[in-house]
């Protein structure tokens, strides 16, 4: 039996609904409000910050947006913080809980959850932008799940500290010579000096001005 062309296609419309609807059940769905500036002081306890952490997590940090707790079922886009202060005490050797907490927000990629992509952004950049003391909130409310929370606004850590960095930390410098960044600088020395070759009665201007950018560059 030969099924008419009006029905495939009216069958690979419902198959293409019924697939994209579930899709778009997988993705979190959450009323984004203007995040409400928390007030911070100095003299807070371990506690009253880890309420405000909770806060950020729910707003400016935007946490929530993929992170759940206490989900049993999945999918899930980002792994769930029920009990991650247990894990996180013995996660990455030689980080304490609050060393890992601090190296998931500032530099997310250290280290990556097995069955998790590398797509979480540092949060104390944009376009979340944290602060340090907001993101210790954050680590004192991550500390109530699962354990007590033992940090304060005085706490250091490698990220606001300037401590030397733990294993599997950021890059030295050498590393913001990027290709994306060396190339055009590159790519002009480079035309520079076919032009000097090609014009040698003008070459030695040529030349000056390709050094004049690279010293734009360096700057």
């Amino acid at each position: 039996m030969r099924v008419p062309h009006i029905v495939r296609i009216g069958a690979l419309v419902l198959a293409t609904t019924g697939f994209y609807t579930y899709v778009g059940q997988m993705v979190p769905q959450k009323e984004v409000q203007p995040p409400q500036d928390a007030t911070i002081r100095n003299d807070m306890t371990s506690a009253e910050m880890a309420t405000i952490g909770r806060q950020i997590m729910e707003g400016k940090g935007l946490c929530l947006t993929c992170h759940t707790i206490g989900k049993t079922a999945g999918p899930f886009r980002f792994p769930d913080l029920a009990g991650v202060d247990s894990r996180a005490k013995t996660r990455v050797p030689g980080l304490s809980d609050v060393e890992y907490f601090a190296q998931s927000m500032y530099e997310p990629t250290a280290y990556v959850v097995e069955g998790f992509p590398p797509a979480m952004p540092p949060i104390n950049k944009p376009p979340i932008g944290l602060n340090d003391q907001e993101i210790l909130c954050v680590i004192a409310y991550l500390q109530t799940l699962g354990g007590t929370p033992s940090v304060t606004l005085q706490t250091k850590h490698h990220y606001n500290s300037g401590a030397a960095a733990p294993a599997g930390a950021s890059p030295g410098k050498g590393s913001q010579l990027r290709p994306d960044v060396l190339q055009p600088a590159v790519a002009h020395l480079a035309s520079a000096a076919a032009s000097a070759k090609a014009e040698p009665r003008r070459g030695g201007a040529r030349l000056a001005e390709a050094r004049q950018g690279e010293g734009g560059v360096a700057r």
